[in-house]
């Protein structure tokens, strides 16, 4: 397969996911490590129009250890008692915020990010290792659409 991903820049959200999803796939399986899987589907997902960041954070004992990622640099650390990505390790459940401004707590890592989507990562026993992080420039710009695809998306990475 070429390591080309398209997509239909004018589509809906929802037509994008379903259009990236078999391309992700197809990149993603053959692939034996955690980290290069992670580090593809990021650059796969930074593709979607008004993703401004989208990067794993990992969860090293009471912090957040930023892991690959696309776009601008990024806080590298931060403890799980603080933002979005902290939320979806404290409550193990996706974090969906319209306006990041409005979030108590929110870390701005860039003034650029809007509104934010974050899904905890777990292993075969339930507890969360990661999270993925996904910032917009755009407000309101995630809903459970988001959140139900990009759980398919999360299931090319498989945590070892």
């Amino acid at each position: 397969m070429s390591e080309e991903i398209r997509i239909n820049q004018s589509a809906t959200r929802e037509e994008i996911y379903r259009e990236l999803l078999p391309q992700a796939k197809a990149l993603l399986s053959p692939e034996p490590d955690e980290i290069a899987r992670m580090a593809n589907l990021t650059a796969i997902l930074h593709e979607i129009p008004g993703f401004f960041w989208v990067g794993f954070y990992f969860v090293k004992g009471n912090e957040l250890v930023l892991g690959p990622f696309q776009g601008p640099v990024a806080c590298s650390r931060f403890s799980i008692e603080k933002g979005v990505c902290g939320a979806a390790v404290r409550e193990n459940r996706t974090q969906i915020v319209p306006d990041v401004d409005a979030f108590p707590g929110h870390i701005a890592c860039s003034s650029l990010s809007r509104s934010e989507i974050v899904l905890p990562i777990r292993d075969a026993s339930g507890k969360v290792r990661a999270v993925l992080d996904i910032d917009s420039i755009r407000l309101d710009d995630f809903s459970e659409v988001d959140e139900q695809y990009l759980m398919h998306f999360l299931e090319l990475v498989k945590l070892n």
